[in-house]
C-alpha cells in the first residue's frame, strides 16, 4: 500500500492517462501480435495471489513479480518458508522476478553525505526512519535474491521496482551499482488496484487501462491490497487479458522487454555492489 502523498500522485497520474489516445489495434491472427504489454506484480496481502497465478496459467501469460517480504493475510510473510510453493510453481511457469525491497523500504530522501534516508515498513526497523549508505540499500535488493534463492533454488532476475514508486538519485544508483536496473510502469500501465474502490471501481479502472494501454507498456497491479474492498483481480484481471487479446496483444515478461533485455545476463549474486553491471 502507497502513502498518501504517493497515492495523491498515482491518482493524479492515472486521471492524466485518460487522455492518452485508444488503442485502435485490430484482432490479428493466432500467430500474430500488434504489440505487447508486460505485466508485472509486486507482493502485497497476497489475498488475490493464487487467484492471479491461476489466471496467467489459464491464459498461458508469462509476468514479472516483484517481491518484498511483506505481512499477508495468512499471518506470514511473502517470503516465509510457507510460501515456497507458491514462488516455485511461479518459476516453473516461466515467469520473471525482481526485488522490491526485502523489508518494503521507502526511499524518502537523498542526504548531503551520499547517504539515503529510508523508512522501512516491515522487520526490526518497520516504522523507523534511517540513513543508509548505498552499499547498504543494495544489500537490501539482494536481501530478495538471497531469500528466493532459499526457497526455489533459482536466483531473480536483475530487476527492481521502489516501494511507493519514490525513486531517488542514489537509489538509482545504488541499483545500478550492485547490477539491478530500476523498473517503474506507463501511466496507462497504473492498474489503480491501491485506490479506494468507492472513487475507483473496477469496472471503471478495466474501461480505462483497456482503452489506453498501447504496445510496449508495463502495467503493475499488486498481489492483494489491504485497504481495497472492492478487490482489483477478481474483476478485472481476466476482462483486462481478454480485452488486450482481442486487440491483438501480446504479453511477456521484461526479460524481452527492448529496455531490459541483453544486459541483464547471469544471476544478480555474480555482481558485486560497485562494480557495475556485468556485460
Amino acid at each position: 500500500m502507497l502513502p498518501t502523498t504517493r497515492r495523491s500522485w498515482l491518482t493524479a497520474a492515472l486521471a492524466l492517462a485518460t487522455l492518452a489516445p485508444a488503442t485502435l489495434s485490430l484482432a490479428q491472427p493466432a500467430n500474430s501480435c500488434s504489440g505487447t504489454i508486460y505485466l508485472s506484480f509486486d507482493t502485497g496481502s497476497q489475498s488475490q495471489a493464487e487467484y492471479i497465478a491461476q489466471t496467467l496459467r489459464r491464459h498461458h501469460i508469462k509476468a514479472t513479480f516483484f517481491m518484498a517480504n511483506e505481512k499477508t493475510v495468512n499471518g506470514d510473510y511473502t517470503l516465509d518458508p510457507s510460501w515456497a510453493p507458491f514462488w516455485k510453481a511461479l518459476v516453473a511457469d516461466g515467469h520473471a522476478f525482481g526485488s522490491h525491497t526485502f523489508d518494503h523500504v521507502y526511499a524518502k530522501r537523498d542526504l548531503t553525505d551520499g547517504k539515503i534516508e529510508v523508512k522501512p515498513q516491515f522487520g526490526a526497523n518497520g516504522g523507523k526512519l534511517l540513513a543508509w549508505t548505498p552499499q547498504q540499500y543494495c544489500d537490501e535488493l539482494n536481501r530478495v535474491d538471497q531469500r528466493f534463492q532459499t526457497l526455489t533454488g533459482k536466483h531473480i532476475d536483475r530487476f527492481w521496482r521502489t516501494p511507493g514508486g519514490h525513486l531517488t538519485p542514489h537509489t538509482l544508483a545504488a541499483g545500478e551499482a550492485c547490477g539491478y536496473k530500476h523498473v517503474a510502469w506507463a501511466a496507462a500501465g497504473f492498474s489503480g488496484d491501491e485506490l479506494p474502490s468507492d472513487k475507483w471501481p473496477n469496472q471503471l479502472l478495466l474501461e480505462r487501462t483497456l482503452k489506453n494501454l498501447k504496445d510496449g507498456d508495463i502495467v503493475m497491479a499488486h498481489l492483494g491490497i489491504w485497504s481495497r474492498k472492492d478487490p482489483w483481480a477478481p474483476a478485472v484481471l481476466e476482462p483486462l487479458i481478454s480485452g488486450l487479446e482481442k486487440k491483438g496483444f501480446c504479453f511477456a515478461t521484461l526479460r524481452d522487454h527492448p529496455a531490459y533485455k541483453g544486459d541483464l545476463k547471469g544471476p544478480v549474486a555474480e555482481v558485486k555492489a560497485g562494480k557495475g553491471r556485468a556485460s
